[in-house]
């Protein structure tokens, strides 16, 4: 049975994980692997969107909606500047609005994306929220180390991370008005964000050079989710 502060603390923790994940680069006594982080956090989001998400969504009349996802937020990425890179890649000509734009929309999208999957079932929701959890540590990285090296203040950078945590029980307050008949295709199209977002832009950053380590916490991701999945029979 669905119950609303399931999705409040879902939601909650989400916002928590962008400003915690967009304060760790700014503690400089904290030490952290970027690329480690990345490659696990592809695996949950690669994995939430295959096993969970697609089969869900009732691929075989809203496949359209799934490519739909994966490609908006490909031009959305290629549009924007601020993206996840390895320690010492982020290289950016300029961080402004289409950028912080782009965060924008990301986040609502995650954060409606979070409410139809408990308003669907509460165990879809804790899996994508789960997945927004996981790929927003790093993006919060990524943020701040970005915004340190285009010039922004501690102060504004804070601002930036708390303006992003909002936006998710903003998108969430916005599911209320999406009719339910629409869910699995809301479900479709999220699945091909997460799909981009783990195969087109974490893993291909997490793999900027060869390393055991990182493939064996991306696969450790994805056996997460499939576990999971066996476990609780979603």
């Amino acid at each position: 049975m669905f119950d609303p502060l399931f999705l409040v603390f879902a939601v909650s923790l989400a916002s928590i994980a962008t400003i915690v994940g967009g304060l760790i680069p700014l503690h400089p006594k904290i030490k952290f692997n970027l690329n480690e982080v990345v490659g696990f956090a592809s695996g949950i989001v690669i994995g939430t969107s295959l096993f969970e998400l697609i089969p869900k969504s009732n691929p075989s009349d809203n496949w359209p909606f799934i490519g739909f996802g994966f490609f908006l937020f490909y031009i959305i990425e290629m549009a924007v500047t601020i993206h996840v890179a390895g320690e010492g890649e982020c290289k950016m000509e300029h961080v402004g609005i289409p950028a912080l734009i782009g965060i924008s929309a990301d986040n609502i999208v995650d954060g409606v994306a979070i409410a139809i999957g408990f308003l669907t079932n509460p165990l879809l929701g804790i899996f994508i929220a789960l997945a927004v959890i996981v790929h927003e540590l790093p993006q919060g990285l990524t943020t701040t180390v970005v915004l340190k090296n285009e010039g922004w203040n501690n102060r504004k950078i804070i601002v930036i991370l708390i303006i992003s945590a909002v936006l998710y029980p903003i998108g969430a307050a916005f599911s209320v008005l999406i009719p339910g008949n629409i869910y699995e295709i809301i479900v479709a199209f999220v699945a091909g964000e997460f799909l981009y977002i783990g195969a087109g832009e974490l893993l291909p950053e997490a793999h900027r050079s060869f390393n055991k380590k990182i493939v064996s916490l991306v696969m450790l991701g994805v056996l997460i989710i499939a576990v999971l999945e066996v476990g609780f029979g979603l």
